[in-house]
């Protein structure tokens, strides 16, 4: 009997886990069910005439508005019931309050993310908009309530997290704006605690070279170079200190960016500007962007509107696109955008300033995961929140994220309706938004490139090395007037996160950690392979482009490295430059330039290399690594090695480590396709994979990389690809991953996702109309 009661026990244990999960899954599936969108009928609605909604068989809406407010709640509408849990990530991204949905897991990224207040600083804008602005952000808010209302059921995310969804709030679609600078900006300033630690440890000479702000490979759109830091004759290497502390990033792999080039109406087939862009953002299915058309009449001073593009779930607004008269897109600028400020600290918890001093203001606020909340204490200063501890000295973050005006719904909403190329110019100097480089053209021929975005004034440094602001010498007064951010109008343009201008223009935007120019360049010397006529799928050739121009120098020094007999030296010999997914020589060289960097800065900052192949490098190493390989000076070889030959004789270990690890040791089956995966997946698949099921494509080798203008890897590319001339929309061309819609059962699930797959040519406007919805004018009530 008491054998009997020892397995009775589990068996009834495993009884009641499967019940549950069961139970969970029917109740997830029931959910499903229930909140489908609603693609046809009349929906009575707070707007002040009709609204008809025409969606394409891919499910891409056509809007026709009689006033920018009503476009606003159908677009909120539409937002919510197809993406409403992607807007809640985004809002709770922005706010640092992920751990209210999902948990204890995400209390550390809450933690980071809680100590810039954005919630706070969202509501502060709201009170500084224009009735105008207000008016369409309420809409918006509006609409985005009625839609989940709408819903059968809350979608189906809520029911696999046993959560409730939250209402819409004004301050919500800020917050997702707020959400986008952490994405392009990160949470610190990163690289300025990565130079002061190296500083530390190697000297400035050795942290200049390792560290340079620009290299003989930039392809800026100026055509300048800046000169490159002087090569030092030894390492005068510190032991003492600590390592380098800030977060690391893998140098093998491009900072999340983007692709973006014009050319104008001389070179166009149409005669007017023709504007290319693919953003390069983190994958997920659904996708960032919601696609739409949206047509509405003059209005506030404006002109009538009709506008395609990509809109983001969260927000009222059109994030880059085409209305006949100007085409825009962006790629993020990496210019510096914010400063680690040095406090030196006085008694009683108190700091220096210009003023004299002042105390350290703490703030005592609470952070929740679901069932229990912690304490959460924050350090605030003059110029910003205490972010980190800086050999001892306490490191506040001065950035523009922070000032008034860093959103401003109300400028794109504009720049919706702008012109021309110089109306567009004029706004984007005003707008608040993470600062990007902005490419536009127009339907008269014209392009033009400036900075998006409020620029900080800066004085007394150049923003590179954490610095005391104590005494008033060094700080920021300010943004940039409009007329002193660099504007430039050239027959083509294009930006790949890389140095843009040099000289003047340079100073006054700073390094903000922006990559090598190997992307830039291929762009370049594509757009100038043709002295005209180019077309959209001229612009789309460019945009698949996976020749890896860069790794030739790795060939060669691979080449030179390889033993005869190996088993490697056939493939490397025979790669022909192209990232392509068959390509065993394109893995074997990439991942040799991989380690081969990881090695170098690992071992000049006394790093412990890890699983992950990450270091301490800078996104600029490519310059230094190849003048070290090069003219491989004696005194400069990495500590515990005996010459450079060894240091290459390391990365090829690590090389065969990779192959017998990832292929058994047969290299014809190390092949780049076998690790460039596009992982579409849903943010909960990997902690549910039940909804992964329902949710995620198969993962598909693709070619490029991190060096190619195509740039699609396992967890980032191309979020979208557009080329079109304003005016000339029909002819325009469009591909996006993961479809429009987050319902896994909707007729157009990941529609359109095989096609940005495989790089096929898609219509930049929407189809034929499919369904058809129409919003109803009824009384306006509070929501």
């Amino acid at each position: 009997m008491r054998r009997l009661r020892w397995y009775h026990i589990p068996l009834a244990l495993v009884a009641l886990i499967l019940v549950a999960i069961l139970a969970q899954t029917l109740h997830v599936m029931l959910a499903l069910r229930a909140s489908a969108p609603r693609l046809e009928g009349q929906i009575a609605a707070q707007v002040s005439a009709p609204v008809s909604v025409a969606r394409d068989a891919e499910g891409v809406p056509t809007l026709t508005a009689g006033s920018q407010a009503d476009l606003a709640y159908a677009i909120g509408y539409l937002h919510a019931q197809e993406r409403f849990f992607q807007m809640d990530q985004l809002r709770r991204v922005g706010a640092g309050e992920l751990s209210e949905l999902l948990g204890p897991p995400t209390l550390d990224i809450d933690r980071k993310l809680r100590v810039h207040r954005f919630r706070d600083r969202a509501r502060a804008e709201l009170g500084r908009m224009t009735p105008w602005e207000r008016a369409v952000l309420d809409a918006y808010v509006a609409g985005v309530n009625s839609g989940l209302r709408a819903l059968g059921s809350a979608p189906f995310e809520y029911a696999a997290l046993l959560a409730k969804p939250e209402p819409w709030l004004a301050e919500d679609s800020l917050l997702t704006a707020y959400a986008m600078y952490f994405d392009l900006q990160g949470v610190a300033p990163t690289d300025e605690l990565k130079m002061a630690a190296a500083a530390r440890k190697l000297g400035a000479a050795m942290t200049e070279f390792l560290f340079p702000a620009g290299t003989a490979l930039d392809s800026a759109i100026d055509g300048s170079l800046l000169p490159e830091p002087p090569m030092p004759e030894s390492i005068q290497s510190s032991r003492a200190g600590p390592a380098v502390q800030a977060p690391l990033q893998d140098p093998a792999e491009a900072p999340n960016g983007s692709n973006a080039w014009a050319v104008d109406g001389s070179l166009s087939s149409s005669g007017a500007a023709l504007v290319a862009n693919d953003m390069h953002l983190g994958l997920s299915t659904p996708g960032i962007w919601y696609r739409a058309r949206m047509i509405a009449p003059a209005e506030a001073g404006l002109p009538a509107l009709d506008i395609t593009g990509v809109t983001l779930p969260g927000a009222p607004f059109m994030v880059a696109g085409s209305n006949g008269h100007i085409a825009w897109g962006f790629t993020n600028s990496y210019i510096d955008t914010s400063d680690a400020v040095l406090l030196e600290e006085g008694p009683n918890d108190t700091y220096k300033t210009p003023r004299g001093p002042k105390p350290i203001q703490t703030l005592k606020l609470e952070i929740c995961a679901r069932i229990f909340c912690k304490p959460l204490l924050l350090k605030e200063t003059l110029w910003g929140p205490v972010i980190a501890d800086e050999d001892g000295r306490k490191v506040a973050m001065r950035w523009s994220a922070h000032d008034a005006g860093a959103v401003t719904p109300g400028g794109i909403l504009r720049l919706m309706r702008a012109g021309s190329v110089d109306a567009a110019l004029a706004l984007a100097h005003q707008i608040g938004m993470p600062q990007q480089n902005f490419i536009v053209g127009d339907s008269s021929g014209a392009i033009a490139w400036t900075i998006i975005g409020r620029v900080p004034a800066r004085f007394g440094m150049d923003g590179r090395r954490p610095s005391s602001w104590a005494d008033g010498s060094r700080g920021w007064s300010g943004t940039l007037p409009p007329d002193q951010v660099p504007v430039v109008r050239q027959a083509r343009i294009w930006t790949a996160n890389t140095r843009t201008v040099g000289g003047d223009a340079y100073a006054r935007l700073g390094y903000g950690g922006y990559d090598n120019g190997a992307r830039a360049e291929r762009i370049r010397k594509r757009l100038f392979q043709k002295n005209g006529d180019f077309t959209p799928k001229d612009m789309l050739s460019i945009q698949l482009d996976v020749r890896n121009d860069r790794n030739r120098f790795w060939q060669a020094q691979m080449l030179a490295a390889l033993p005869k007999d190996s088993a490697l030296r056939a493939p490397v010999e025979n790669w022909q430059g192209q990232a392509d997914s068959a390509s065993v020589g394109f893995r074997l060289v990439n991942t040799f330039r991989s380690r081969t960097i990881a090695l170098i800065y690992n071992a000049y900052l006394g790093e412990q290399e890890d699983k992950s192949n990450r270091s301490g490098a800078s996104n600029q190493a490519e310059g230094p690594v190849r003048r070290l390989l090069t003219e491989r000076p004696a005194g400069l070889v990495p500590p515990g090695y005996a010459d450079w030959p060894a240091v290459l004789a390391a990365a090829l270990r690590k090389v065969d480590e990779d192959v017998e690890k990832a292929a058994g040791g047969d290299v014809t089956r190390y092949t780049w396709g076998a690790v460039n995966k596009p992982q579409v997946n849903h943010p909960l698949s990997a902690i549910l994979p039940p909804i992964g099921w329902l949710t995620d494509p198969k993962p598909v080798a693709v070619p490029g990389s991190g060096g190619t203008p195509r740039v699609d890897s396992p967890q980032h590319g191309a979020s979208e690809r557009f080329s079109v001339s304003p005016g000339h929309e029909a002819d325009g061309l469009f591909q996006m991953p993961g479809g429009q819609s987050g319902y896994p059962w909707s007729p157009y699930y990941l529609a359109g996702h095989k096609d940005w797959l495989m790089g096929n040519p898609r219509p930049f406007l929407p189809g034929a109309p499919k369904w058809r919805l129409e919003f109803r004018p009824t009384t306006r009530t509070a929501d």
